[in-house]
């Protein structure tokens, strides 16, 4: 019979539904059951795409005696990290400082109130490798609850002031400056992996945040091996497009192969940009089949994008994506041969007997004659396989930054489906995940919205919009992304230190509030946030804008100088905000050729506004006229302007 998760919408936790667990979900039912019948809460933390949390359900949650053992001495409660950021956020910063390291499935033992007094991560269901047994490990919470108890209760105090320590951090009253960014960059190139791309060794996760602080900063060799070896290995999809979550060494060969929409967005930007400086045209390729794949395989028939593909398909990791020779020569007849040297196929295999597809001769080999149709003879002999698991939830942080990769890419491309693409999704998110007084929601799967929004959501839209605004010149993206930054203030603002919560100031109250940093694998929301309100002052020239960025900036910059990995979104927002920021300003019925001029170049420090003479918004845009009835170009710097051009060339020559 299925148990309270058959309520849920979230898809891993209707994966849960028919365990013989008594699972409820993350709320006040099961905080208040365990208070009244004064039992310790086993919360069990993962996400649909994650191997090893699909393990240990096999493993423990689907034992009839594991779960009578959970069922009689637990409430038990099951989350899903991806719609309960806050959540996973508290109980992960745990665990890290109970046994110094995390990941999921992540399994923690509160206190009835919700005070986390032990924790671990994947527990075997036997004694081996080094590690207890579940059921052991169960035992001895038990023993401890019932005979320590008085210890848990006085530990319980100080667990909640660490967890809230973030949330209580001063801000410095100077900004790092300039010479301080130089450092950092000098910092974040010498971690950098100069053999096989990316930073430091195994595992190996895309530093998308990094390679785009790396390229705001001038600094392209990095960026160009980082670029390049991940298009080679095994990490990116050489037959459907799209990159998988990491790989587990340090060559980018062989991926855990979830696909993520956070990462690939996040890529597909990095590459755009990347081919923008470099000129390459197989980032350029990359970029476009990366967006595609989100296309064709991510979006639902309402214009949002899932949230991931799973590693596994017929219980076995990676078994949808491999092949062997045999298959190859069987679809592809007398082209196989050019095909397997190319992807590196042999008899031998390289992961598990069959074969991960990589450039074997590097991201520059020449593909042989044909290779487009043998891409797509393989690609659809895959698509008869069985898939791997699809979360199809949509979550509004994460729609954000697909509409910020498909704006920037069809604007700068041409491309004017990703641009309406883009449209699309911003029209889903602001129509269908807003609650009935019209504040944003998290997540949305099968016509119901449901769940307070993020910081993360708030910040990552915020950017979205402004980014779809500068590529559409269509007011509206603009005006709505002010009164997003408004609302965001307004409820996730702290007035008394600077920056921004996580949750906001009507969320329900858990045991610590928090404000998040790092921007690894994605930004966080306070990074987010202030580099688009800092984008939002120079299209407005409201300095309150750029005070509530310098906010986040005094509690979070320095630290960040010293970890660029970890913070490069927040340093980034840095950056912007020291250098000299062009605000550009077209003006005229047909901003094509200006725009594009523009839009030819990666350009981090500036802002641009578009629209007819007498467009009056954003505020950038006042006063604006055509130079003798011809779309000109004004460009600015702190709302001082040059005098207008409306020669495309001249528009190039002040860049």
């Amino acid at each position: 019979m299925p148990n309270r998760l058959a309520q849920e919408t979230s898809p891993y936790l209707l994966q849960h539904r028919d365990n013989p667990v008594d699972w409820y979900p993350w709320g006040p039912q099961a905080l208040e059951r365990a208070r009244d019948e004064d039992r310790p809460i086993l919360l069990s933390v993962g996400y649909s795409a994650c191997h090893w949390c699909h393990v240990m359900e096999r493993e423990s949650f689907e034992d009839s005696a594991t779960a009578a053992y959970m069922n009689e001495h637990f409430v038990c409660v099951k989350v899903d990290r991806e719609e309960r950021p806050d959540v996973d956020a508290i109980y992960m910063e745990a665990v890290q400082a109970m046994t110094g390291r995390g990941g999921w499935p992540m399994t923690v033992f509160l206190d009835p109130d919700g005070v986390p007094f032990y924790g671990g991560t994947y527990f075997p269901p036997d004694e081996g490798r080094g590690m207890p047994s579940f059921r052991m490990v169960m035992e001895a919470i038990v023993d401890a609850f019932e005979g320590k108890r008085e210890e848990i209760r006085e530990r319980a105090a100080g667990t909640r002031a660490r967890l809230g320590a973030i949330g209580a951090v001063e801000p410095n009253r100077e900004l790092p400056d300039a010479a301080a960014i130089k450092e950092t960059t000098a910092l974040l190139l010498a971690a950098a992996d100069r053999e096989n791309g990316g930073f430091r060794g195994a595992p190996k996760f895309p530093p998308a945040s990094a390679l785009e602080l790396l390229l705001c900063r001038g600094e392209t060799e990095v960026v160009e091996e980082t670029l390049d070896a991940m298009l080679a290995g095994g990490i990116y999809d050489q037959l459907g497009g799209g990159f998988a979550r990491y790989s587990v060494d340090a060559v980018w060969l062989v991926p855990h192969f979830e696909k993520m929409l956070y990462d690939n967005a996040l890529l597909a930007r990095a590459y755009l940009h990347g081919w923008q400086v470099l000129g390459h045209q197989r980032y350029r390729r990359v970029c476009e089949q990366t967006l595609d794949w989100m296309l064709g395989e991510m979006r639902g028939p309402e214009g949002g994008f899932y949230s991931a593909l799973d590693a596994d398909s017929e219980g076995e990791e990676g078994r949808f994506y491999v092949w062997t020779p045999a298959e190859i020569r069987e679809l592809l007849g007398d082209e196989a041969k050019a095909v397997i040297e190319l992807y590196g196929v042999s008899e031998r295999g390289n992961f598990e007997g069959a074969n991960i597809l990589h450039l074997a001769s590097g991201p520059e080999a020449s593909a042989p004659a044909g290779l487009d149709a043998a891409r797509r003879t393989l690609y659809e002999a895959r698509a008869k396989r069985v898939w791997p698991g699809l979360d199809d939830k949509r979550l509004t942080a994460w729609n954000a930054l697909a509409i910020s990769a498909l704006a920037e890419a069809g604007a700068v491309l041409g491309r004017e489906d990703y641009l309406d693409a883009a449209r699309t999704c911003a029209e889903f998110v602001l129509g269908s995940l807003r609650d009935g007084e019209g504040r944003l929601l998290r997540t949305y799967k099968d016509g119901d919205a449901r769940l307070n929004a993020y910081l993360e959501d708030h910040a990552f839209l915020l950017e979205a919009l402004l980014t779809l605004y500068e590529s559409s010149f269509e007011v509206r993206w603009f005006e709505q992304a002010r009164e997003l930054a408004e609302t965001t203030v307004a409820r996730f603002g702290d007035p008394e230190r600077g920056g921004f919560y996580s949750t906001s100031a009507d969320h329900e109250e858990l045991i610590a509030r928090r404000k998040e940093i790092g921007d690894h694998p994605i930004p966080s929301g306070n990074s987010s946030a202030a580099l688009g309100l800092l984008r939002l002052a120079a299209l407005t020239g409201e300095h309150r804008y750029e005070r509530e960025a310098e906010g986040v900036l005094r509690l979070f910059a320095k630290p960040a100088t010293q970890h660029p990995e970890t913070f490069a979104h927040l340093l980034r927002a840095l950056d912007f905000h020291l250098s000299a920021t062009r605000e550009v300003a077209l003006v005229g019925d047909d901003l094509g050729e200006l725009a594009a001029v523009v839009r030819a170049g990666f350009r981090p420090h500036l802002v641009m506004a578009g629209g007819p003479q007498g467009t009056d918004s954003p505020p950038l845009m006042e006063g604006r006229t055509t130079v003798d009835g011809e779309p000109a170009a004004y460009v600015c710097e702190n709302f001082t302007c040059q005098a207008p051009v409306s020669d495309p060339q001249m528009l190039g020559d002040l860049f």
